[in-house]
């Protein structure tokens, strides 16, 4: 099915502008694990000229002008924006789009997007854009889950719909959500846009969570196109769906009342020319 990018652009831009008081709280423990990797891979260090695309709250952002970096934040959410403010009110922020980014031409020394790949309608064209506002030599990095089977906490949701629930839920049809998993995809697309020199690692990431029932909470409320899925079922349906998906976080229970579920992470890094 072709895509309308403009559809799932608003699709996306509405859900972070609904999820952005919640995403923090949601996700911002588990996204925080891959910032280390990611501005390694990036080789952000004082004094590096940063661009943090799709920076939600500013988790990364943060993280970079922690190393002394220059950062820049921007996001296509002003709800998301205003969060990241009011948790950074020392950093700078912008409102803007991964695929038209309002920079010049060489801008930066370094691109990181952390999970961002995952929401835009053509991913492709922000990988170019992110080739675009680098100096020769500059670094791009990204980040991007793992496949369900790997990283547990989505895959056991969307075990539960399938056997619970209807997947076929009216939504704007989008990227598939896990090319990037495919570590020789990663690079065929940073090949493509010009980068060279791509690499790709997986970072083993573990979710602890305090309930079992904060993932269901997690993904019904701090993402977009998992939360839309949700919102689809039937009340009975949904919360079959919920007792499932409760009853298979159960098994990952550690010492303490806590859970700890798997949730690795595919990190993609490549060289401008």
């Amino acid at each position: 099915m072709a895509i309308d990018a403009d559809a799932f652009r608003k699709f996306e831009h509405d859900g972070w502008q609904r999820a952005a008081a919640h995403y923090a709280d949601a996700f911002g423990e588990i996204t925080r694990k891959t910032a280390g990797p990611l501005l390694d891979a990036a080789s952000v260090h004082s004094g590096t000229r940063v661009l943090d695309v799709a920076t939600g709250p500013g988790v990364i952002a943060a993280a970079a002008a922690e190393r002394g970096a220059i950062v820049t934040g921007l996001d296509f959410s002003a709800a998301m924006l205003a969060e990241a403010r009011r948790r950074h009110p020392t950093l700078a922020f912008s409102e803007g789009d991964a695929e038209g980014l309002p920079f010049g031409d060489g801008s930066f020394d370094a691109v990181v997007m952390n999970f961002g790949m995952l929401h835009v309608p053509r991913p492709d064209a922000a990988i170019a854009e992110a080739h675009r506002v680098l100096r020769a030599g500059g670094r791009f990095a990204f980040t991007v889950w793992a496949g369900p089977d790997q990283a547990v906490g989505f895959g056991l949701v969307l075990a539960a719909v399938q056997r619970h629930g209807t997947t076929d839920v009216p939504l704007p049809e989008g990227p598939a959500f896990h090319r990037f998993s495919d570590p020789p995809e990663c690079v065929r697309a940073l090949s493509a846009a010009g980068f060279e020199r791509a690499k790709v690692d997986t970072v083993p990431i573990l979710w602890t969570l305090t309930s079992a029932e904060a993932l269901f909470d997690a993904v019904s409320r701090g993402g977009v196109r998992t939360s839309a899925l949700l919102r689809g079922q039937s009340p009975a349906a949904l919360e079959a769906i919920r007792t499932a998906v409760l009853a298979e976080v159960a098994r990952y229970a550690v010492p303490g009342g806590r859970f700890v579920i798997p949730m690795p992470a595919i990190l993609a890094s490549a060289s401008r020319r």
